[in-house]
């Protein structure tokens, strides 16, 4: 199958995905998409220059339709543009994961923000899976920009509401800066269940108790737990009828707070782990795969569709890796003594989740170029569930002090190479 055709099946797969758009906009959204996850950067150069191989077109025409699908209307060649709207592409976004989905029908999504530099703030709701996430809506602003970020959240929130099938389990998770009772109410008016971390500083009352007490007088030590319906917050006006759960688990600094309108003894707090997962993806999207800390884009709107096509891209690799995990084939050890060691890892393997030694868009991007060797078809993935925790894990591990002076000396030499490379560069602008 040749590459052209390829890329014919994935403009199909994309068309699918996002009805709405005109065909010239799903070409451009099909393009970037691939050039990403071929070549693992948002860099428009160099996504050019491979598609412009890959495709048998000009680079200089693939470079400028490229650009010109971020471009407001008005700063594109030609008669008759139009502008992207990002958010009508959020719903759609999501109901094709929910729609790639297999296994059990349970979701959960992740509120939070993200920085580029001093420059940008991301408001981010995120779907959170195979230890990774995938931003399905969000707004970019700037990093000095005043003004309270509650109209944006409740945007995202409502262009998302009706996305999801009734019969699913949707769960919603912020961490303890984020919460406010409104954001508590548009969580539920979207029919699913906010999962929100709070601060301790707040006092709650156990039903058919008569007096408030501090959230910490619950949990008082290390390794102790608490749940219940509770009264949340003393002031009238802010309070609060839902379920608390509380947990100090080893090694962390603070205990676990969430509330939640689910029955205490049926949420588990150890889901409030997953939330962990969102940066990931935030890590996905900049050094850890897409590289967009390298954007010098100075325009909001244009960033925003900048991470659709990273969004789409992320689809497509996750999936694929997803995927290529549960193909994989098993060790057949029958023939093996109960001894043997293979023997016991496979036991553990099924007891527990083995740890995933590539993330799911990494090994994704990989079995897409395998594809692209082999000469077989692309194809979309699935997003294979994995099951929820039900047990709190411990922080990451902490540095040794040997470890800490190392990482600190490195970060040291870098600076001073910086600053060297600085005084090379003057010396050499002074000398010319």
């Amino acid at each position: 199958m040749t590459c052209p055709d390829r890329f014919s099946q994935w403009s199909q797969e994309v068309s699918r995905a996002f009805p709405h758009l005109r065909k010239s906009q799903v070409r451009g959204l099909a393009l970037w998409s691939l050039g990403i996850a071929l070549i693992g950067s948002e860099g428009i150069r160099q996504i050019s220059a491979l598609l412009a191989v890959v495709l048998g077109e000009k680079e200089a025409t693939l470079f400028q339709r490229l650009r010109e699908w971020y471009l407001d209307a008005q700063d594109k060649v030609g008669n008759h543009r139009r502008d992207l709207d990002i958010a009508e592409c959020f719903g759609p976004l999501l109901q094709w994961i929910v729609r790639l989905h297999r296994g059990d029908k349970r979701l959960a999504l992740a509120l939070d923000a993200t920085t580029l530099r001093d420059q940008w703030i991301v408001l981010s709701v995120s779907v959170i899976l195979l230890g990774c996430s995938i931003p399905v809506a969000w707004k970019v602003l700037g990093s000095h920009q005043k003004g309270s970020w509650r109209p944006h959240w409740e945007a995202l929130l409502a262009h998302l509401q009706g996305r999801v099938p009734s019969d699913w389990f949707v769960l919603v998770m912020a961490d303890r800066g984020l919460y406010a009772s409104w954001l508590y109410s548009s969580i539920q008016a979207c029919g699913w269940h906010p999962f929100l971390r709070i601060n301790l500083g707040a006092k709650v009352r156990p039903v058919g108790a008569q007096e408030f007490e501090w959230i910490s007088h619950f949990v008082p030590s290390v390794g102790s737990s608490w749940s219940g319906e509770v009264d949340c917050f003393v002031g009238a006006k802010s309070r609060l009828q839902c379920s608390l759960l509380l947990h100090w688990e080893a090694e962390y600094q603070d205990p676990w707070a969430i509330i939640t309108d689910l029955d205490h003894q049926q949420a588990h707090i150890a889901w409030y782990g997953l939330r962990s997962w969102v940066e990931g993806g935030f890590k996905d999207l900049k050094r850890g795969a897409w590289g967009w800390h390298h954007s010098k884009m100075v325009h909001a709107q244009r960033v925003e569709r900048l991470w659709l096509v990273m969004a789409v891209a992320l689809v497509w690799t996750i999936s694929l890796g997803s995927q290529a995990e549960q193909d994989a084939p098993r060790p057949d050890v029958t023939r093996l003594p109960e001894s043997h060691i293979a023997r016991r890892k496979l036991k553990r393997s099924v007891d527990q989740a083995p740890k995933r030694q590539l993330s799911c868009p990494v090994r994704g991007r990989l079995f897409l170029l395998a594809q692209l060797f082999l000469g077989e078809p692309w194809q979309l993935g699935a997003f294979c569930s994995e099951p929820w925790p039900e047990q709190c894990s411990p922080p990451r591990k902490r540095l040794s002090p040997g470890q800490q002076r190392v990482k600190a000396h490195i970060r040291e030499r870098k600076q001073r190479g910086k600053q060297s490379a600085k005084k090379r560069k003057r010396a050499a602008k002074q000398a010319s």
